[in-house]
């Protein structure tokens, strides 16, 4: 038997198995040609294919060989196949290695966890007690300001009226002394640009005295106004990057709270961002705008109805927010996940979500640790999370606030998304917040409850006890329905991202098509009033026998709920379902917000003639109204499976569009409809509208090119050698089988390098269609994304969940599904 000649170029090092741990046992790889490892007479040289991994032991696929000599003018070592024969063939383990250092550190961090602090004192101090606790709030304001200036600012935040200048002074001062109290060194004017993450510019509030000392400072101008320049945030052509000025504007309806960190605090203080200008830049201002578009027009509708002591209406939101969790050593193992938070290759695990055993199942220890630091995190800056759960997918969780007035959910959202990350580091993970980060697991969505309300009147989307005879909420939920109808490409365009294309339509979340839910006593009622004559009964809620004698009889509601619906009825709001996880709640809510104050502004003025004119009485008007908008708008009402093909035909049978993709929905931004809505009720004028339709596609195209760049990173410099080191492999232990009168694994072999050419051909095409011309406009590049790129990119991924289901697992170089999704 002669020996085999194997060279070892350059030792492994670039697989998530490299350990110090592991012994350097001389390998006997073969490095011949691919020609000569596929099967040729002559032994292998030391050109071509490497074998360049620690010596590990082998699996019952590969061959292990005992060294015998090294020639002393040759840089490789001389082996032939081990004593006893092979070992009868059985190839045993010489020894114990178990996979990846990356699922190693994980299982040890999940078994032997330790906080980077101590456990929490939750027993000394109640949640009661710190909620709200770093927080400016109205109830801290009326104990620190004269009353005059108390009176001031409540006059603001609760009726909307104009700031008074004269009393930044005071509140500047006292807030200032608030937060040194609490430990504050800064003070930070905190922003939301259109990237729709949160900025923020920390300025000390330390001023020298000018005698080698130095006293804290914190004027009213410095309260109101800011200037962060902040210029290099995209804003669709309304300022060039050399335009350097943009101003904050202090928000005073979003109080003002403290960031904590380990070594001090900040004091934050939420603002407006606008150009030189004063034109939006960012995501609260046409919200500011959008709820006074809608308090006014609300009002209109009230006084008709012959109310006269009207508070401001104002919207309400409550976001049910899910998100993923996995061990931090698997997401630094992830180049995907750091670069694009997805994974753009990873295969099926053999257990996925079908058993429905993780959703709603008990917490894990770790997981839960985190939930609650995160919630006493949360409690102290008043937000009110209430509900906790696993989600359907495994390792995916939700949190559920309760209703707040939208400009601050919308600011909450944001402060909680940033703490969820910042404690999970804590917990030794990471909190992922894209809409799919993992293929053929449910995604992430993040449910925005919609409702419109007011001290004076309450919750104008409260039906009661018999909606029919409730003309009032009638009138304000037609309003809603004829908006969802008339503008559900606006709605779908400010859902739109290259995250939420992932998700929309599958069989996890709402489709891409709009349409409204109502439920069984709702629709009926509205049925009769499309029917004409109105209304005349409700179908009444009953008792829900369980039939154990030792359970009460339940109460049970008029009609079911449909989780199928992106925009559904559920009991005294709606639910819009087809927001993504990571997205702010701001671009929707001030689509809500305009465009039912449009069709409340169309109500008031159909009422107005109506009653103007003499010829009718208030009651005969609203049903007129009702039976119009009905008439007209009633097509956007589905109690049924909208997951159906069924509904997908029936639905473009309706009218419905079903805006399938990002670039498909997001020029209904640039729609003449859209830009008049916007400019008729002041929320966002023509160039600001517009500037966002180019900020959101440039961020669509910048996603997916970043994404593509990536496929092909980890293609050619993590999968591919991987995959070779594998086939080398093989191709050695084939050639040392034929050796000895054996042949086993040339079916591996050539699939092998099938999935390899695949692998090279997929590749090089994907790097054609990211390296095509730039094109003429934003939106030509948007649709070469689309169209091009995302497909390429799946092609070549088709061929690395392949390789994944055949390379050795301690080959493999990536965390798989089954350790991120499982291990926790």
């Amino acid at each position: 038997m002669s020996p085999l000649s194997v060279c070892r170029v350059r030792r492994w090092t670039g697989s998530r198995y490299a350990s110090r741990a592991h012994a350097r046992w001389p390998t006997c790889l073969d490095t011949g040609s691919a020609a000569q490892l596929l099967g040729g007479d002559e032994p292998p040289g030391s050109a071509g294919l490497t074998g360049n991994r620690p010596e590990t032991p082998y699996s019952t696929s590969r061959v292990a060989f005992t060294p015998i000599r090294r020639h002393p003018k040759q840089r490789h070592e001389i082996c032939y196949p081990g004593i006893e024969r092979l070992r009868s063939l059985g190839v045993q383990r010489i020894q114990n290695m178990s996979g990846s250092a990356a699922r190693m550190k994980a299982i040890e961090a999940v078994t032997s966890y330790a906080p980077m602090s101590e456990p929490l004192d939750f027993s000394g101090t109640s949640a009661g007690e710190l909620f709200g606790a770093n927080v400016f709030s109205l109830a801290v304001m009326k104990t620190r300001l004269p009353k005059p200036v108390y009176q001031s600012l409540l006059q603001t935040v609760s009726k909307g009226t104009a700031l008074d200048p004269s009393v930044a002074d005071v509140v500047a001062n006292a807030m200032k002394d608030w937060a040194i109290e609490k430990g504050a060194t800064h003070y930070a004017h905190v922003f939301y640009p259109l990237t729709g993450s949160t900025a923020e510019k920390h300025d000390s509030f330390l001023t020298p005295d000018g005698q080698g000392g130095a006293m804290t400072e914190f004027a009213g101008k410095t309260l109101i106004q800011g200037e962060p320049d902040a210029s290099s945030f995209p804003n669709g052509g309304i300022r060039a990057t050399f335009e350097a000025r943009g101003y904050t504007a202090w928000d005073v309806t979003s109080p003002a709270y403290i960031l904590e960190n380990p070594n001090g605090t900040t004091l934050c203080i939420p603002t407006a961002f606008v150009s030189w200008t004063g034109e939006a830049l960012d995501k609260k201002t046409p919200l500011l705008r959008s709820m006074q578009a809608l308090n006014r027009q609300a009002r209109r509708v009230l006084e008709i109805f012959g109310h006269e002591d009207i508070a401001s209406v104002v919207s309400y939101a409550g976001a049910e927010q899910e998100y993923f969790l996995i061990d931090r050593n698997f997401y630094f193992s992830r180049p995907d996940l750091l670069a694009t938070g997805r994974t753009l290759l990873g295969a099926a695990p053999p257990k996925g979500q079908e058993f429905d055993d993780h959703y709603f199942g008990a917490i894990p220890e770790r997981v839960l640790a985190f939930m609650l630091e995160s919630e006493r995190e949360l409690f102290k800056l008043g937000i009110p999370v209430k509900t906790r759960h696993n989600e359907v997918a495994p390792g995916q969780y939700e949190v559920a606030p309760v209703f707040e007035q939208a400009n601050l959910a919308t600011d909450h959202q944001q402060m909680l998304m940033a703490t969820m990350r910042r404690v999970a580091e804590k917990y030794g993970m990471t909190c992922l917040m894209h809409e799919k980060p993992f293929a053929g697991v449910n995604g992430s969505g993040k449910h925005v409850n919609f409702s419109i309300g007011n001290a004076t009147q309450g919750n104008l989307l409260d039906p009661g006890g018999t909606p029919h005879e409730n003309a009032q909420f009638l009138v304000f939920c037609a309003a809603v329905i004829r908006a969802v109808h008339k503008y559900s490409g606006l709605l779908r365009a400010v859902i739109a991202s290259a995250g939420n294309d992932h998700r929309l339509g599958a069989n996890e979340a709402p489709p891409a098509i709009l349409s409204i839910f109502l439920g069984e006593q709702l629709a009926d009622v509205f049925e009769q009033i499309a029917g004409g004559g109105g209304a005349k009964s409700s179908k009444a809620s009953g008792t829900l026998r369980v039939g154990v004698d030792t359970l009460p009889d339940l109460p049970m509601d008029a009609g079911d709920r449909n989780r199928t619906s992106p925009f559904a009825f559920t009991g005294n709001r709606f639910e819009f379902r087809a927001v993504g996880s990571h997205q702010s709640i701001a671009g929707p809510m001030v689509a809500i917000n305009t465009i039912v104050a449009e069709s409340l502004d169309h109500i008031a003025n159909e009422l107005e003639a109506a009653l103007a004119s003499g010829s009718t009485n208030l009651h005969d008007a609203i049903q007129k109204v009702l039976h119009d908008i009905m008439t007209e708008h009633g097509g956007i009402i589905f109690n049924g499976d909208g997951y159906s093909d069924a509904w997908h035909k029936e639905a473009a049978e309706r009218g419905l569009p079903n805006l399938r993709t990002t670039v498909d929905a997001l020029p209904v931004l640039a729609s003449d409809e859209v830009i008049s809505l916007f400019e008729r009720y002041a929320v966002l004028s023509k160039r600001e509208t517009l500037s966002r339709y180019e900020v959101y596609l440039e961020q669509y195209c910048l996603s997916v090119g970043v994404e593509g760049r990536t496929t092909v990173e980890m293609s050619k410099t993590i999968i591919f050698p991987a995959a070779m080191r594998y086939l080398g492999e093989l191709a050695a232990s084939n050639a040392s089988l034929q050796s000895i009168g054996l042949d086993a694994g040339k079916a591996t072999i050539d699939l092998m390098t099938g999935l390899i050419r695949n692998l090279e051909d997929t590749v090089a095409a994907l790097e054609i269609v990211i390296a095509h011309e730039p094109h003429e406009t934003t939106l030509q590049h948007a649709e070469h994304c689309c169209r091009e790129i995302l497909p390429a990119m799946l092609r070549v991924r088709e061929v690395l969940d392949a390789l994944e289901a055949i390379v050795a697992d301690d080959l493999w170089p990536l965390a798989t599904y089954q350790e991120m999704l499982f291990i926790k």
